[in-house]
């Protein structure tokens, strides 16, 4: 059975084969205080994250034995509330959205300075309070609930399996229902208020996270009240008030 992490060092699974990055990332890390276990292939990254508990994986694309992207979903699946951020030399915007879609919560390209990684680590952390420190009730909007302190979404009554970060970009919708957005907002209450690189993120994460609401309520066995995320063009995102919505009118493009 996984035992939790010890919460007052955040565990750190490096996955990359190049020796020279690979002792960079391990010697920068451990040096500012974080716990780290360097694995140079995906099987034994995934053997390592099976078998240790981990708070963060720092994972390579280009692996000897399997693609990054593979291990990200695996990851993902298995462990989803795990911070997976992607450190890769590949920098075209298809690969990016791939690996923001596989599960990641971050992409990095290489070269990059550990000073940049670190503050990315710090404002993904400081987004991951301690269960005790969560005391927001339920949030309720029609049939869909977002329960922050037990990280839960349900729909009706039944829990929909939600990616880190489309729960969180469910909950702060879900705080301000019926208040327009921005995408500037979002990105720094989900991301990082210091993002500087693409905001596709944004728009890869959301459409996901209406997918799987469109697909949970299309399996309700009754017409639900759920919100609609309406986007608004040029400026961001709003989660509307409940309307009643058949299952056959799913759009997952509003």
């Amino acid at each position: 059975m996984r035992v939790p992490a010890t919460p007052e060092v955040t565990h750190v699974l490096i996955v990359e084969d190049d020796n020279t990055i690979g002792r960079h990332l391990d010697a920068g890390l451990r040096g500012h205080g974080y716990h780290t276990t360097w694995c140079r292939t995906g099987a034994n990254a995934l053997a390592e994250a099976r078998a240790t508990p981990q708070n963060v994986v720092l994972l390579d694309l280009g692996l000897p034995d399997v693609d990054g992207i593979d291990i990200a979903r695996t990851l993902r699946a298995e462990l989803p509330d795990l911070l997976i951020v992607i450190l890769t030399a590949r920098s075209d915007e298809i690969d990016i959205v791939a690996g923001l879609d596989a599960g990641a919560d971050d992409y990095l390209v290489k070269p990059f300075t550990l000073t940049v990684l670190l503050a990315r680590l710090r404002a993904h952390l400081r987004r991951r309070p301690p269960a005790s420190r969560r005391e927001e009730g339920p949030i309720h909007i029609g049939d869909l609930t977002v329960d922050t302190s037990a990280r839960r979404c349900l729909v009706a009554n039944d829990e929909v399996t939600l990616r880190p970060k489309e729960f969180e970009l469910l909950a702060v919708l879900s705080r301000q229902a019926g208040t327009a957005v921005s995408r500037e907002a979002l990105m720094a209450q989900v991301w990082d208020e210091n993002w500087f690189g693409s905001t596709k993120t944004l728009d890869v994460t959301l459409a996901s996270l209406r997918r799987r609401l469109g697909e949970a309520a299309d399996a309700a066995p009754r017409p639900l009240d759920l919100p609609a995320i309406t986007t608004l063009r040029g400026h961001g995102y709003r989660l509307e008030s409940a309307t009643p919505r058949q299952a056959s009118q799913a759009d997952p493009d509003r």
